[in-house]
């Protein structure tokens, strides 16, 4: 009695310690899980308090006479868009690197045609006018994967948690613990668990328990406390150890961190945790990373681990996102189908002049690299859409049906979730000048939309006559009313807006 009178004291202090700090550092909008400042746009640059952005130098036009072929790695990260969405409604000014294309459009569902006939991925293709710029059109690429069954899947996961001083906020250990309970209530009886806690020093909270032991992990999860600097190194050595003592021969094994991207105890240098990372992801360890809350966020510390631990970076800012990434689409989140997922886009000269991928900056490979089947690239979990999008500059031949503008390569290694007796697979697809749309479809418009948006936040060289009043009146043209995250973006762009013209008056 006296020890559950105890938990619970512990418990309310825990609780009213969230509340306080989420009343200092923003407020918390149940209608929508969100949490936010209310300031609108009065915010500093986030890179001025201790977070930092990978550079983005933004691809060019290249002449397809001088280089008719692109190379680049593909994954399905979509950390980019819930972070922009937090700085948005939070009223902060946007770093323009902070907005990453690529992850904003593989943030939303799209019609692709999905694999069939025991295939891996599906290929689609489109091509329209480019709203922005009248002398050139965009040309998409649809990438879908083959869904699996989480609960058809058998999974040794590790929770890898930050409880640093850094964390101590609601939007921070506070959602983390939310997510990882939500979690916990999907996992299979024969699912293995354990807990890794990191801050001054590591210490596990819990090894190896199984899935149906749901109350012992989440009384283990809720009683986390947050304090101390931040041994991430070493945390996750003793996550991938324990990883690896309960691996499951054919299953999901993957130690999963989260973290508000503070390192600042052990390995701090982005190379040698990059080192670490790719020599223990040959154990057949995965490794996702899931970033929250404002101040200490490292996109290109928390990238890298996640690329080269042949998993996903996602970021997580409310209730509802986590509940998206780990229930609902947790099979994309936690079921990897296919890795080192590579793509090579060839020209043809006489049909289109020019080219420029949009997105992707990081990400590009030498044509060595595309070939050579060593080279680490993305992954793809399960049901994941991936969007490409170049803007391209045709001829005048361009116009005859059916001629070749291009063909689209993929190159990827089925995973042990699928069945695939393949270890390198090769899809590929024709792009003709049939798949120019004069109307463009319900897809392609919001495809362009969500570009705009990007090119008008980077302040682009490349965003042409692009302005926000119009790509508001494209976006309400479009019927978003079967996707409620469509058509949060299209709130969230009228939002924006809406401050930026509050804050100039």
């Amino acid at each position: 009695m006296k020890k559950q009178a105890t938990k619970i004291i512990f418990a309310f202090v825990l609780l009213s310690a969230m509340l306080v700090s989420a009343a200092c550092s923003g407020s918390y909008d149940a209608m929508d899980g969100y949490y936010t400042n209310g300031s609108p746009l009065a915010g500093e640059m986030l890179g001025e308090n201790g977070e930092t952005y990978t550079e983005i130098i933004e691809n060019k036009f290249v002449l397809t006479t001088e280089q008719d072929s692109s190379y680049f790695s593909i994954d399905a990260n979509t950390a980019a868009y819930p972070n922009l969405r937090s700085l948005i409604k939070n009223g902060y000014n946007i770093p323009k690197d902070a907005v990453r294309v690529e992850e904003m459009l593989n943030y939303f569902d799209y019609d692709y045609a999905t694999p069939e006939d025991g295939s891996v991925l599906a290929l689609t293709s489109s091509v329209f006018d480019t709203p922005y710029n009248s002398q050139t059109k965009l040309l998409t690429i649809g990438l879908a994967a083959q869904a699996v069954e989480f609960t058809s899947v058998k999974n040794n996961l590790v929770f890898l948690i930050d409880v640093s001083g850094s964390m101590f906020s609601a939007d921070k250990l506070g959602l983390v613990q939310s997510a990882f309970m939500m979690l916990a209530e999907n996992l299979n009886p024969e699912d293995r668990v354990s807990i890794v806690t990191y801050a001054g020093s590591e210490g596990i909270a819990l090894e190896g328990a199984f899935g149906y032991e749901k109350q012992k992990i989440t009384a283990i999860i809720e009683d986390l406390a947050a304090g101390g600097s931040t041994a991430g190194s070493e945390g996750i050595k003793t996550a991938y150890s324990l990883a690896e003592k309960y691996f499951i021969e054919g299953g999901n094994n993957r130690v999963i961190l989260a973290t508000d991207g503070d390192f600042n105890v052990g390995i701090t240098n982005v190379d040698a945790l990059k080192e670490l990372i790719s020599e223990k992801r040959e154990s057949g360890v995965y490794f996702s990373v899931f970033g929250v809350g404002r101040g200490n966020l490292k996109s290109e510390t928390m990238e890298t681990l996640a690329l080269n631990g042949n998993g996903t970076y996602s970021y997580i800012d409310s209730q509802t996102e986590a509940r998206r990434a780990l229930v609902t689409q947790i099979g994309g989140s936690m079921v990897t189908v296919a890795k080192d997922v590579k793509a090579g886009i060839t020209f043809n000269p006489e049909y289109v002049e020019s080219y420029r991928l949009i997105g992707y900056e990081n990400k590009l490979l030498t044509e060595d690299q595309f070939n050579d089947e060593t080279t680490d690239a993305g992954e793809l979990g399960s049901g994941h859409t991936v969007t490409v999008v170049y803007e391209i500059k045709l001829t005048e031949k361009a116009r005859e049906a059916q001629e070749n503008l291009a063909q689209v390569v993929i190159k990827y290694k089925p995973t042990e979730n699928v069945s695939s007796e393949n270890t390198n697979e090769t899809l590929t697809l024709d792009i003709k000048t049939s798949a120019y749309h004069e109307t463009p479809t319900e897809t392609d418009s919001f495809v362009a939309g969500v570009v705009e948006f990007a090119l008008l936040l980077r302040e682009s060289e490349y965003k042409g006559d692009a302005d926000f009043d119009k790509l508001i009146a494209g976006l309400d043209k479009l019927d978003l009313s079967q996707d409620p995250y469509k058509e949060e973006f299209r709130q969230l762009v009228k939002d924006y807006v809406t401050k930026k013209s509050t804050v100039s008056e």
